[in-house]
């Protein structure tokens, strides 16, 4: 199992969390990046997320929580970023944000909210590298996981097998060791975790990625 810590946290500076996982077995730095339209609340500016990220070598799975991803994607392509994830449901022309983030070699992802159908996404899985389904509200950390996410996942992996396409299946909010076991059975590539990981940063990776 892939693991994306995410280092959105309350409590713990994202510098701290990020500086713990160069001796972890993380796959990913998970970056949620809010801009208080999408979603009321705020996080960093790309500045910030530099100067934390330099603590580790580890690539970046970006969500862009924002009503406009065009303006990040530069500013993220410059940087050590794997996956560009935007939201189907802030975007009007989801082809035209699919190629601009391909021409500047990022892989793409598409999240979708709880209360959107995955099957809104089907036309785009030959075209895109991942699909982020948010288990939670987006915005919050802390969470807990709404267990209809897992109907999703088990739609949705139907269809990238009856499509065959490359296409992974991450999923973000609430995530812990019992509902990284539901989303595994669904069928999920991916698990995207703030709270518990933060709890024992080492061993809880550890724990998610030997599912």
């Amino acid at each position: 199992m892939k693991v994306s810590v995410s280092v959105l946290s309350s409590s713990i500076k994202p510098q701290d969390i990020v500086k713990k996982l160069d001796n972890s077995n993380a796959d990913f730095i998970h970056i949620d990046i809010m801009d208080g339209k999408f979603v009321e609340n705020k996080t960093w500016t790309i500045s910030e997320v530099k100067k934390f990220t330099s603590y580790s070598h580890l690539p970046l799975d970006v969500h862009l929580m924002v009503n406009n991803p065009q303006k990040y994607i530069e500013d993220y392509a410059l940087m050590n970023t794997s996956y560009l994830t935007f939201h189907y449901e802030a975007v009007k022309d989801i082809e035209s944000i699919i190629n601009e983030i391909k021409n500047y070699g990022l892989k793409v992802g598409i999240s979708i909210c709880p209360d959107t159908n995955v099957d809104v996404l089907f036309p785009y899985l030959k075209d895109i590298d991942l699909v982020l389904i948010m288990s939670v509200h987006p915005g919050k950390s802390g969470q807990s996981f709404i267990e209809s996410s897992t109907d999703k996942i088990k739609e949705l992996k139907e269809e990238i097998i009856k499509q065959n396409t490359n296409t992974i299946i991450s999923v973000d909010g609430g995530i812990n060791d019992e509902t990284a076991i539901l989303c595994k059975d669904a069928g999920v590539d991916m698990l995207v975790s703030a709270s518990y990981i933060h709890k024992d940063v080492i061993n809880n990776i550890k724990n998610l990625k030997n599912l």
